[in-house]
């Protein structure tokens, strides 16, 4: 193997770059050995006791990369079923599975995702999960230093561990399918796989659950012919819009390049925003729940809606804010015992009668069966029935500002000088402020926030008012302030 010097692809939530440059089958093979070092540091247990299953998404360098990890894995001494081609969250429930029909002594250690989510076709990563939990920002630190060393160290194990190709599709949707039996009945959808790969599995899933299910874009393919896999990307929502109200259907389920994550397209073909999708979850799951004398928890992140968050708390949940990223989510949520989660780019997290990982899969399970219940009670329910709260406030799209990584924290400091020496600056009293991740401003009624991005050269920022026009307003004011930041570092740079 050529020796690397480059590990700037390891990340805060993930491993992350462009193929060819951050993302090599070098990189790939030591982090393979790596990842057992770092097992073995955090168990004990000898190299030929450890079961890790990697899986990959539909990018044309994926097998490549995955057979390279799966090489790095056994020459650890370590084994790996590979699960080939299938959705992310069947990656995550591997580490839930039993596979007995194979040994009974296979117990399922870790497991390692070969995709790069919802970006372009020329990026790759790698998803990582040890012990039923996905990797948080400082277990990749430590497994960034084990991969560094085991790349100065030729050095293998004397016995290879073994490789086993495992079919896992069939038992997940046997599992699911035994939860919601006969869910769908009377209930048309429309799915959009994206060329990635919810098509293995999602339409045939709610299909055998009794949907009436119309299908765009099932086929894996890692070019992405029709659009970008993000439906949290409006643009990437056209098609399914258009085929939703074409067909009358009840409701669309959109999937990202790797399916842990979801958009909901509703009768209207209005797109529902992530806050919103997640306090529909929410009040489901509250209703039952406080009956029963309970208070659940319910996290979610900074680029939240105010309205989530206060309706939750007055309907008898709790709800905690917490960073932006789906690594800092699940963080908090296992901190806290939180019963589900979710965030604005459609990651939700089920522990109610589930397991707590991000499965889009499921959560459009979720989803129908509350359009099931709520259409037996009333034929002409619509999902916007149940958003309400959000029709008296503006929250504006998400705005990305461009800033170099460089200077991201320098402007954020210069942006929070500002506010601190003139509170009036948005013209109007500023009620708190959030200092999680960014800055988020709060008035009455409303919000401006301000944060860096985990992954790429930009700030996130969003508004939310009780009129359009005062959003606008705190967006207008914030990005002159952000210019004005700006040009002052340019014109210190120049000196």
């Amino acid at each position: 193997m050529t020796k690397i010097a480059d590990f700037s692809a390891f990340g805060k939530n993930d491993i992350r770059g462009v193929y060819g440059k951050d993302i090599t089958e070098e990189l790939f093979y030591y982090t393979g050995k790596g990842f057992v070092k770092y097992i073995i540091d955090k168990t004990g247990l000898e190299p030929d006791n450890i079961w890790i299953t990697v899986s990959r998404d539909a990018r044309l360098h994926s097998e490549s990369l995955s057979k390279v990890l799966i090489k790095g894995i056994t020459h650890a001494g370590a084994n790996v079923l590979n699960l080939d081609m299938v959705p992310t969250p069947l990656g995550y429930y591997s580490e839930f599975a039993s596979f007995s029909d194979i040994n009974a002594r296979v117990k399922v250690t870790g497991a390692l995702i070969v995709t790069a989510s919802h970006n372009p076709p020329e990026y790759n990563g790698l998803k990582m999960t040890f012990n039923k939990s996905s990797l948080n920002e400082e277990e990749i630190k430590l497994l960034k230093e084990f991969t560094m060393k085991e790349m100065s160290n030729e050095i293998t194990a004397t016995k290879h561990g073994d490789s086993r190709l495992y079919n896992i599709v069939r038992q997940y949707s046997d599992f699911i399918s035994a939860k919601f039996i006969e869910l769908g009945k009377g209930i048309k959808i429309v799915t959009d796989c994206a060329n990635g790969t919810a098509g293995v599995i999602a339409p045939k899933l709610y299909s055998d659950l009794g949907c009436e299910v119309i299908e765009l874009f099932t086929e894996p393919d890692g070019n992405f012919p029709n659009h970008h896999p993000n439906p949290s990307d409006l643009s990437t929502l056209e098609a399914i819009k258009e085929k939703v109200i074409e067909t009358g259907a009840d409701l669309g389920i959109a999937f990202d390049g790797d399916s842990d994550r979801l958009g909901v397209i509703d009768s209207d073909g209005n797109p529902l925003t992530g806050d919103k999708l997640l306090y529909i979850y929410a009040q489901d799951i509250i209703k039952d729940l406080v009956i029963r004398g309970e208070k659940p928890i319910i996290v979610s992140e900074v680029k939240c809606s105010q309205v989530l968050y206060d309706e939750i708390n007055k309907q008898g949940g709790c709800a905690i804010m917490t960073k932006t990223g789906h690594g800092y989510i699940k963080s908090a949520m296992k901190e806290n015992d939180a019963i589900l989660a979710g965030e604005m780019s459609g990651h939700m997290f089920f522990k109610d009668r589930y397991y707590g990982f991000d499965d889009a899969i499921y959560a459009g399970c979720r989803i129908i069966e509350i359009m099931a219940k709520n259409k037996s009670q009333n034929p002409e329910f619509k999902l916007s029935d149940l958003l309400k709260p959000f029709k008296n406030i503006y929250t504006t799209e998400e705005v990305r500002y461009k800033c170099k990584n460089e200077l991201k924290k320098t402007v954020l400091k210069e942006f929070i000088d500002i506010i601190k020496k003139d509170e009036d600056v948005f013209g109007e009293k500023i009620i708190d402020t959030i200092t999680i991740d960014g800055l988020r401003i709060i008035f009455n009624k409303g919000f401006a926030l301000i944060r860096q991005s985990n992954t790429e050269p930009v700030f996130t920022l969003r508004f939310e008012a009780a009129a359009k026009k005062k959003a606008i307003h705190y967006k207008n004011v914030m990005i002159s302030i952000l210019d004005k930041c700006i040009a002052k570092l340019s014109d210190s740079e120049e000196k």
